[in-house]
């Protein structure tokens, strides 16, 4: 099992914990035993999720809240981490949103904070924590990408990059870990039932938006994560739809693929309703 085994002293760190996916997964954490740190800004949310997986699996909760946009809040991590006499042997790099509509529309301090996030906090904290997993030789890694990383999104033109850089990142590293007993795994989900489409300003809910073969649960999205984190698995891509749907991207041509979603991805129909 790639999962290494509960320890009064490990730890599971999960950014962007305070809900959503970041959440569930910690609960999933939780219920196997580890010890989880809860990240995010919102310290008020992360102290009720800590309180609910303490009581509920009688495992270790620590709550660190941080901005991760920040370098030096996250460079702040491991220290503190350390200070409080842990170790962390699970990293899940959870955290991200995104923006919507074109970017000659957008805000710049906006789409420079989603790539912050979205990208430089997984490069940083995988540097972080990867060379105390490989000297340790036990540890795993989950990286949050989505489906989204699999084509590029006329209207979430920095997300979908984001997202194709932490699938190539993860992978890359998969091959350098190797043979070290570090395993890191990258997760893909399509649309899921949490803020997240709130967040980046869809307009609409996933449900309206997205056929409903599509969309999954994120306490099942969480499962599946978990469960492929456990076995060593390269990707996990939740829902049989979303898998074939990913597939599907990668074979058709971008000269016609890239036209299709500019004139009917859904962000920029509305924004052209709109403008």
């Amino acid at each position: 099992m790639a999962l290494p085994p509960p320890a009064p002293d490990s730890t599971a760190v999960v950014t962007g914990a305070s809900s959503g996916i970041g959440a569930d997964i910690a609960r999933e954490l939780a219920r196997r035993g580890l010890g989880v740190t809860l990240v995010a800004r919102r310290a008020e949310r992360l102290k009720a999720l800590a309180d609910e997986l303490a009581d509920a699996h009688k495992i270790r909760a620590e709550v660190l809240a941080a901005d991760l946009t920040d370098a030096q809040a996250r460079a702040a991590i491991p220290g503190e981490l350390a200070r409080r006499g842990l170790t962390v042997d699970v990293l899940v790099n959870n955290a991200g949103f995104s923006t919507t509509g074109p970017v000659h529309a957008g805000v710049r301090e906006r789409e420079l904070d989603m790539v912050r996030t979205d990208v430089e906090a997984v490069a940083d904290l995988c540097s972080l924590f990867l060379p105390g997993m490989v000297e340790r030789k036990r540890g795993a890694v989950l990286n949050v990408a989505s489906t989204a990383a699999f084509q590029p999104i006329p209207g979430q033109a920095g997300y979908g990059a984001a997202k194709a850089f932490v699938l190539s990142y993860s992978q890359a590293l998969q091959g350098e870990v190797r043979g070290t007993g570090v395993t890191v795994t990258v997760l893909c989900p399509g649309p899921v039932k949490t803020e997240f489409d709130q967040v980046a300003g869809f307009g609409e809910s996933f449900e309206d938006l997205a056929p409903k073969v599509m969309i999954v649960a994120p306490e099942h999205v969480a499962a599946a994560a978990v469960d492929g984190l456990d076995r060593g698995r390269s990707v996990v891509i939740p829902g049989p739809a979303n898998a074939v749907l990913a597939q599907a991207a990668r074979l058709v041509p971008r000269s016609v693929l890239v036209p299709l979603m500019a004139q009917y991805y859904p962000v920029m129909r509305n924004y052209r309703a709109k403008n």
